[in-house]
């Protein structure tokens, strides 16, 4: 006997004790599969035979099972299942978890059974218990069907059970093979001529032949490529018969998928006899329209949507359709109430002023990782909505009908001839859903989380570091719509031996030949504030693509997601100059986008931190501008009357000269600036545009895109100087170090090196760090304090901790790679933000600030 059994199900083995249930579990499925009464008795009260810890045992059971089930594994009750009560129980359970529930029952003879207990010294229990549990197997066998199991398998001798074969087969919905590439097509109600023009602007070719009395269609995909319905093909609109025929044909000659919608359910029914069928919404055009078929086709067209499945999940669980859509809990499981989801969604019990029901917003909450595809209810526009597209854009009310590209994600549509049917609620009044509308939520960092990437990478989360970025972000940072990326901390270089030095080049480069990287590019480290600017070629760009109210064409804000200009008439003089040097240097055009997300430095640092500058440095200077001199004084009149202070007077003298170098260090960050006037802008990564983030491009690439904006805007926008290094180049590594000397001792803050692909890989084919900052001895003045080139405070500052400081480097700056790359691909807002409040919370991690 070939037994098949559901990928997602609850298999209970029905037999009395001694029938052989655990053989069977072990021969046929996997240890981690079976769930054992008698192994849960065991590890309750270490004794697998303890009748008194029954209770127990199955609690665990239950919540052993529930777990698999929730996961989507497939969970065996090794128990004998003989008692109604037991099943019902598990019987439940798998409904909770819309699984199939599936019974092998073992009909093993009660004296095999007493046999087989009387070779196990543990099974000491009188034959009467034996005998009582066959008596209820007897009594359920033929009433298991009617207790809500999908499927019984009955093995009645030992031979059979031997010779039993189990047949794991996928659920209905699991079509993850499938995988594409797709053109999935929004409700068409009946709209034939719209879809013969929406598939030839696809590249499919439709064409009309004889066949058996009647004409079939035959279609010609593009490369390989299938259309997928998403339901609602028939009522309202004029030719419901030829949408049929068409997605029929279609479907049988492998060119398209479907599934069904509501008003196919509600034909199928109608044409199955049911006579209390009402041919309301649309369903008497149909009616009329396949009354001109023969018997035959609307036979045809019976079996055809009661073959179709609630959903399917395709390109290896990447994607879902379903006509009303689908809850990451129901996805890829069977159940009337799965079923009802994908094909009526799910109402609120309210009604709105037109009468309708007022359905749940289940897309809103939707934080699953497949994209789920639907249909059902029209809106104006298709638009993502956390990984969610509804592509019902009304065609037979005089909208459109849309299809989507599938996994290009671009949206194709035609308009609709014209105004089919009146619907009952005005399209423009339909919710139209914008990314950007789903503000940041408290249960979206509750708990540990794991964050992955495209990168092979995973990123751990702990609860109260994603609780503290949760408030910062919320009362600091700019309208979440345009917080799309925060860039990574910065790693200083390993500390130098060097006298006088607590950075240096030599162990930059050291870092990355360890890791194995062949060349890199030192990047001249301006002297402001890290700014990320959100620009749009205009605000309507902005409204549609961030979700933006207002006229805003765009926005700049700090590494942690403050806004950068408190005057927003400056700041957005300041975004239009940048539109008109974007347009200038051709990048609109080249990268193909309305839109662009830049990684920049803004100077001068007063611009921003005028008030740290003022409040922490000036002040320090002050200070010992006023004490410095004061104690020289007494220590010069000492010595004038012959007290021997030679050693403390070179001292404070020295302390002196560190003080002016100090002063210096910080002077060269400050300057007058008068609206636009005195801001200079280096931008140095072009991170994304419209479908692309371009961490794919080296960087390189990166700084000539930046020189090309420099040259457009001279006066606002400065390049970046840079240098590339092989590193088995001694010579070139010398001329480097000169450069580097040279630029920090002329009050430069230093250089950042990089490995030369944005990515970069090390030894192990393994993702290493992206950048490290090497410092000027004089700007470290700033962070360490004048004194710190003293042999005693660089002694003690070369124990300096770096691991975490570097870890956290690398995960934050995957994390902004990923939150890029899901926006530019029109991920939901709320994808985005679970990578940004990642690196805030990163951020939020105790590190010593000066690093």
């Amino acid at each position: 006997m070939k037994i098949s059994i559901p990928d997602l199900s609850l298999v209970l083995l029905v037999g009395p004790s001694g029938s052989g249930k655990s053989t069977f579990a072990a021969r046929h499925f996997l240890p981690t599969e079976v769930i054992s009464s008698d192994r849960c008795r065991g590890m309750v009260c270490d004794d697998e035979n303890s009748l008194e810890a029954s209770s127990d045992a199955f609690d665990l059971v239950h919540y052993w099972a529930g777990k698999r089930l929730k996961r989507g594994k497939r969970a065996v009750i090794d128990a004998t299942n003989v008692q109604r009560d037991a099943r019902a129980s598990l019987i439940k359970l798998a409904r909770d978890y819309h699984a199939r529930v599936v019974a092998i029952v073992l009909e093993t003879p009660e004296a095999v059974c007493h046999e087989r207990n009387a070779s196990r010294p543990d099974r000491n229990f009188g034959p009467h218990v034996v005998r009582g549990q066959h008596r209820d197997m007897r009594r359920s066998i033929k009433h298991l069907k009617k207790e809500g199991l999908h499927h019984v398998y009955r093995l009645d001798t030992p031979e059979k059970a031997a010779e039993a074969e189990i047949v794991p087969t996928p659920m209905w919905p699991d079509r993850r093979d499938e995988r594409g590439p797709f053109d999935l097509i929004g409700d068409i109600h009946g709209c034939f001529d719209e879809t013969l023009l929406l598939l030839a602007k696809l590249g499919y070719r439709v064409r009309e032949e004889p066949h058996e009395g009647e004409t079939r269609f035959i279609v010609d995909a593009p490369q390989g490529r299938r259309v997928v319905f998403l339901g609602d093909l028939v009522d309202r609109g004029p030719a419901s018969n030829r949408v049929l025929r068409l997605a029929m044909d279609m479907v049988e000659a492998g060119v398209a998928l479907c599934v069904p919608g509501n008003h196919e359910n509600k034909l199928e029914r109608w044409l199955g006899g049911r006579k209390k069928i009402k041919p309301s919404h649309g369903l008497a055009a149909t009616i009329e329209q396949l009354e001109t078929e023969t018997p035959a086709f609307r036979e045809r067209v019976r079996t055809f949507i009661n073959g179709l499945v609630s959903h399917m999940i395709l390109d290896e669980g990447r994607l879902i359709v379903a006509h009303a859509g689908m809850k990451e809990s129901y996805a890829g499981r069977a159940s009337g109430v799965v079923r009802s989801f994908a094909l009526y969604g799910e109402t609120t019990g309210e009604t709105d002023s037109y009468g309708l029901p007022v359905r749940y917003d289940w897309a809103a909450e939707y934080r699953g990782k497949a994209a789920v595809v639907y249909g059902h209810t029209p809106v104006p526009n298709a638009t993502w909505v956390n990984r969610t597209i509804c592509l019902d854009t009304g065609c037979v009310f005089g909208g459109k009908l849309t299809a989507l590209r599938w996994p290009e994600r671009e949206l194709v549509a035609v308009p609709a001839a014209k105004m089919y049917y009146e619907p009952a609620k005005p399209m423009a009044e339909e919710r139209a859903e914008r990314p950007g509308d789903e503000p940041f939520r408290i249960e979206d960092v509750r708990g540990k989380r794991i964050v992955n990437t495209r990168f092979d990478r995973q990123v751990v989360i702990r609860e109260e570091f994603g609780m503290a970025a949760m408030e910062v972000i919320s009362r600091f940072a700019v309208d979440p719509r345009w917080l799309t990326y925060l860039p990574a901390t910065m790693a200083p270089t390993e500390t130098s031996k060097r006298a006088g030095y607590l950075e240096h080049p030599e162990e930059a480069f050291a870092t990355f030949r360890r890791m194995e990287i062949s060349e890199v590019i030192c990047q001249e480290k301006h002297m402001g504030s890290r700014a990320v600017v959100q620009l749009c070629q205009s605000a309507e760009v902005a409204r549609q693509r961030f979700g933006t109210e207002d006229d805003a064409i765009g926005i700049v804000y700090t590494r942690s997601g403050r806004r950068f200009f408190t005057d927003r008439d400056l700041e957005q003089a300041f975004l239009t100059r940048l539109v008109t040097a974007v347009g200038k240097a051709g990048l609109w055009d080249s990268l193909e986008t309305e839109w662009l997300t830049l990684d920049c430095e803004l100077m001068p640092w007063s611009a921003k931190g005028l008030d740290l500058l003022q409040q922490q440095y000036a002040r320090v200077g002050a200070a010992a501008s006023a004490a410095i001199p004061a104690t020289l004084a007494v220590l010069e009149q000492a010595q004038g009357r012959g007290i021997d202070v030679a050693p403390q007077l070179a001292a404070w003298r020295h302390r002196e000269t560190n003080l002016a170098l100090y002063r210096r260090a910080y002077g060269h960050y400050c300057w007058e600036t008068d609206g636009l006037q005195g801001l200079r802008l280096a931008p140095f990564h072009i991170l994304a545009g419209e479908g692309k983030a371009h961490y794919d491009k080296d960087h390189l690439w990166h700084m000539q895109q930046a020189e090309a904006l420099a040259a457009a805007d001279p006066e606002l926008i400065q390049a970046t100087r840079y240098r590339r290094l092989m590193l088995d180049d001694a010579e070139a590594e010398s001329r480097v170090t000169q450069w580097w000397l040279d630029m920090t001792e002329a009050g430069g803050e230093g250089m950042v090196v990089k490995p030369i692909a944005f990515v970069p890989y090390g030894k192990d084919n393994r993702i290493i760090l992206p950048a490290v900052k090497c410092r000027g001895r004089d700007y470290l003045r700033i962070i360490y304090g004048p004194d710190y080139t003293e042999p005693a405070q660089l002694e003690r500052l070369r124990s300096r901790g770096l691991n975490h400081k570097r870890r956290n480097a690398v995960r934050e700056y995957l994390l902004g790679l990923e939150a890029l790359a899901r926006f530019a691909a029109g991920d939901s807002i709320s994808q985005v933000h679970e990578c940004v409040t990642a690196i805030a919370a990163l951020e939020t991690e105790p590190i010593d600030p000066r690093l």
